[in-house]
């Protein structure tokens, strides 16, 4: 029992180490890394910011139009626009990390080419606080909302020693769907009332928890319980990780978490429609990105199982199989 007690400790520091890696090491190594700014002025003054900023920013110059433009499609995070007063133009569209440090860099920028003189700031699409929190919060709430409904579905079959069929298959995951949108939506309405709750973002909505019941239920029918291992530790990793702009991010989090998470793509696209952005290209990538796993799990759910196959489920959730002759 020794041994025991020792191998249970040594792989609860284990789960720690990994844990502890992959989330608050991505807050724990934040550091700016070109993140992209526009200034509306004149060649030389983009030079001289550039210089200044070395590799933490990477500057664009623009006209004041074309600036905006690349605010409202979330290609830079802030626009620094020369002129009388120089002015910080910025977007509650953006994440709001992104924001953050757009801000300090352009207010510092500014008072240094107006000589201390404190720069315009203006918000465009501005946010209140439930508009920052939402997007992230609630996709992290759907994809739990989902992972508890089919981690429920699982113990049920397997007291009940039950094969489910077709229909059972197939109203988990729009139930939990539906049900969860509803939550969220509460939320919000609780949160902060004149945030929009059009068809446009309900739909959103639904279609990131089609997508995140779709991929849960087909890992929990493949794998059974043992799919908890894969995706309660992603609750705990994704949205540390989308809550941040890549910019921010370490390059080993960068590529190896934030490039897949499916959290970043429906708090972007989600933050762009109660934003007023709909037609940032963050949204037609997360239509895309969520519909293809949609699909995907919804069709591993409903794809017919041979006996074998179902008995192997069974075996792997605690059931055993008993044939009676």
């Amino acid at each position: 029992m020794t041994a025991k007690a020792l191998a249970a400790s040594l792989l609860g520091a284990l789960v720690a180490a990994v844990l502890g890696l992959l989330t608050f090491g991505a807050q724990a190594t934040v550091n700016p890394d070109h993140v992209p700014l526009a200034v509306a002025g004149p060649p030389q003054v983009v030079e001289q910011l550039a210089r200044q900023g070395g590799e933490h920013v990477a500057w664009r110059a623009v006209t004041p139009a074309e600036g905006r433009q690349l605010l409202e499609d979330k290609e830079v995070y802030g626009v620094l626009e020369l002129g009388n007063p120089v002015t910080v133009v910025l977007s509650g569209a953006i994440n709001p990390g992104g924001t953050q440090v757009a801000q300090q860099v352009l207010t510092g920028a500014a008072s240094v080419l107006s000589q201390g003189q404190p720069p315009h700031v203006i918000t465009l699409h501005p946010s209140s606080t439930a508009g920052r929190v939402v997007p992230l919060a609630g996709s992290a709430l759907l994809w739990i909302a989902g992972l508890v409904a089919g981690l429920l579905f699982v113990f049920m079959k397997t007291r009940d020693r039950a094969t489910p069929g077709l229909a059972a298959r197939i109203t988990l995951p729009l139930a939990a769907s539906v049900l969860s949108v509803g939550v969220v939506a509460l939320l919000v309405l609780l949160w902060d009332s004149t945030l929009p709750l059009g068809w446009d973002v309900l739909g959103f909505m639904l279609l990131a928890a089609l997508a995140f019941t779709g991929v849960q239920g087909a890992l929990l029918r493949l794998l059974g319980i043992r799919a908890a291992a894969i995706l309660a530790p992603l609750y705990l990793i994704a949205p540390a990780v989308a809550g941040q702009v890549p910019e921010l991010l370490h390059p080993f989090y960068r590529d190896v978490l934030w490039s897949w998470t499916p959290f970043r793509f429906s708090a972007e696209g989600l933050r762009s429609l109660l934003q007023g952005t709909g037609s940032a290209p963050d949204v037609t990538t997360g239509l895309i990105v969520l519909g293809a796993m949609a699909a995907a799990g919804l069709l591993v759910i409903l794809w017919p199982a041979s006996a074998r196959q179902e008995a192997e489920a069974n075996s792997s959730n605690g059931v055993v199989p008993v044939g009676v002759h």
